[in-house]
């Protein structure tokens, strides 16, 4: 019942937390975006002690049920785990606590904590790491289903579904992502739950509480025959059975032991008076009507069928398939990102380049380029959600994979405030659609050698014409007037009003200079309000 319970909820909790990345649509957050809330790191950074206090008395209680409950990095462990076990089975063997390793882990992470080093953070964290390959892997793939349903049900007169632009939002964020899922799911499919018990730093955390739970899983040594069943099916290693003891900071209680224990030796709960007197007592020996003899030697002579023979070592296909599978996925996702668009089919559009700006641009509501570096897991959630595609993922290793903002496949609309109602650490906090209309982001800066009146000459050697910019700009802060004053045949090119810009980037993205926009937006280090 118990590893029932524990793998219905784990189910839920990780098809929602998965589905809050896939949703591009905007819906699901308001049912289901508490699921990202609830996460240990982030409940952290945002301050929010009520769930800070629930994990704790938590674990307090039940064990480390956050990591095989409510963490999706580790059920996705347990998922990977699970398809080996079908074809392996009794594959895991009891491993010493790595202390060598996981308390310096542990200690890194907390340093890059309090220096706000956002780049420690992101590879270490459970909850950023698994939003990276749910953002960067799951959800083009979730995408290009959809638009394979679209096209079907458009073909048949249905507008059940719509299509929509699929794209690559970074090769940094992609190679990354996609090496940490075949990284983190080779330790999965060998060796169960590795990486949660010697690099996690948050299952390092919990595992201090954990020791003092409440309810454990627990040896009878009364009924325990040593036959090593539940040591061969703990996926974290923590079980010995020939001393019948259970390393508490490691067991995330799946109940995996429980259900393969044939004698009922082994359960969870409080201790029983009979397992406690039989701990204290010498267990070796057992008397009878016969004489004495040993426990093992009773086993091997009278209970032939427990003996588990050690299975034998064989070429593992089933992980050749599932890294051949992987590599595949990530080569197909690049493949179809590398093919050109064209225009009505006539032409290829170029692509506009993206600018070096000298200060990156971060999302309205973050306040301050520092308070999204101190409070960004770069769990890439903004970016999923974000309707606009001007959110992508930092490749600068002081904020690297945090959300940073480009226009070059839209701007970011006054109307949209959805990046600042998922966040869930408080690294972009809420603000209204009136308060995001009068909050300057950064600035726009005109580059005359780029812009179109400057350079390009119609047939009759004029300047052509633009002022999209000035056109498009929803503040007013730009306004077209002569290059040259004086000159009547001086082409006409944008004024910018600094103290009137928001640096929502509309400009720049309707800009038709190619390859560069002549209009670009330089971030600011300190929002303010104009």
């Amino acid at each position: 019942m118990l590893k029932t319970i524990r793998r219905i909820l784990a189910v839920l909790c990780f098809v929602a937390v998965t589905l809050l990345f896939l949703d591009f649509t905007g819906t699901l957050h308001h049912w289901i975006g508490w699921t990202a809330r609830v996460q240990f790191f982030p409940a952290v950074l945002a301050a929010n002690f009520i769930v800070i206090a629930a994990l704790v008395l938590l674990t307090l209680v039940f064990g480390r049920i956050y990591c095989s409950v409510i963490c999706p990095l580790g059920v996705m462990q347990d998922l990977i785990s699970w398809l080996h076990g079908k074809r392996k089975k009794n594959r895991f063997t009891y491993s010493k606590e790595m202390k060598w390793l996981r308390y310096p882990v542990l200690l890194v992470f907390i340093i890059a904590f309090a220096l706000g080093a956002g780049a420690a953070l992101t590879l270490l964290e459970p909850y950023g790491t698994y939003g990276m390959i749910a953002t960067n892997l799951f959800q083009p793939i979730y995408q290009w289903c959809n638009n394979g349903l679209a096209a079907i049900a458009g073909h048949y007169e249905s507008y059940a579904f719509y299509s929509v632009d699929v794209w690559i939002k970074s090769t940094t964020a992609l190679a990354l992502s996609a090496g940490l899922f075949v990284v983190i799911g080779i330790l999965a499919w060998r060796g169960g739950r590795t990486y949660c018990n010697t690099i996690c730093p948050v299952g390092t955390l919990l595992s201090f509480l954990s020791r003092f739970s409440l309810l454990k899983v627990r040896i009878d040594n009364d009924k325990c025959i040593k036959c090593g069943l539940c040591t061969r099916n703990c996926k974290s290693s923590c079980i010995n059975h020939e001393d019948g003891t259970v390393d508490h900071s490691r067991c995330v209680t799946c109940g995996n032991c429980i259900t393969k224990c044939k004698k009922d030796a082994i359960y969870y709960g409080r201790p029983r008076k009979s397992s406690v007197n039989a701990a204290t007592s010498s267990p070796s020996k057992i008397e009878g009507a016969g004489g004495s003899m040993t426990t093992p030697e009773k086993i091997s002579n009278n209970s032939s069928e427990l003996v588990v023979d050690k299975p034998k070592e064989t070429i593992d296909k089933g992980k050749r398939a599932f890294l051949i599978g992987t590599g595949t996925a990530v080569a197909t996702i690049a493949l179809a990102q590398a093919q050109k668009k064209v225009d009505g089919g006539l032409a290829a559009i170029e692509e506009k380049e993206m600018p070096k700006r000298k200060n990156p641009i971060t999302p309205p509501g973050s306040v301050s380029a520092r308070n999204m570096a101190r409070h960004c897991t770069a769990c890439q959630l903004c970016v999923a959600e974000c309707p606009n595609q001007v959110l992508v993922p930092s490749g600068d290793m002081l904020t690297l994979m945090q959300p940073m903002m480009t226009y070059e496949r839209g701007y970011c609309r006054p109307e949209c405030t959805r990046c600042s109602q998922v966040c869930p650490t408080g690294a972009i906090k809420p603000i209204t659609l009136e308060e995001k209309s009068s909050l300057q982001i950064g600035y726009a800066v005109w580059a005359h050698f780029l812009c179109i009146p400057t350079r390009d000459k119609d047939k009759d050697g004029k300047p052509i014409s633009c002022g999209n910019c000035a056109n498009h700009c929803p503040t007013g802060a730009i306004t077209m007037v002569p290059l040259e004053d004086g000159n009547e045949e001086s082409p006409m090119v944008p004024s910018i009003n600094r103290a009137k810009c928001i640096g929502c980037g509309n400009c720049e993205y309707v800009c038709p200079a190619r390859p560069a926009a002549a209009i670009h937006v330089e971030g600011l280090e300190d929002h303010r309000t104009i």
